[in-house]
């Protein structure tokens, strides 16, 4: 399967944030890109939740859990990284 390159522009405020936060959850932000558009095409949305306790509640996270009721009503919220990346593969085959 070919790839290709994704870009899109950011403040450096919003990027350094979203770094940040991708490493205290153990990962970095190309991954959590990867994961984002891989998921996304699978569910047709936005399925999952990822968030820090403790936080400050913005407008974003209030999205995101959103999302995570949405992901809970179908039974699909407690996915692992490990399911995640067996469904990927999965699909690629």
């Amino acid at each position: 399967m070919a790839s290709s390159l994704v870009q899109f522009r950011t403040d450096d405020t919003a990027k350094l944030k979203a770094i940040s936060i991708c490493e205290r959850l153990g990962i970095d932000l190309p991954t959590y890109m990867r994961l984002c558009i891989s998921r996304l095409i699978q569910e047709n949305g936005i399925p999952f939740s990822m968030k820090l306790d403790g936080e400050p509640e913005s407008k974003a996270l209030k999205a995101m859990k959103a999302a995570s009721r949405i992901a809970e009503e179908n039974g699909i919220a407690d996915m692992t990284l490990d399911d995640i990346n067996t469904e990927i593969a999965e699909a690629r085959k």
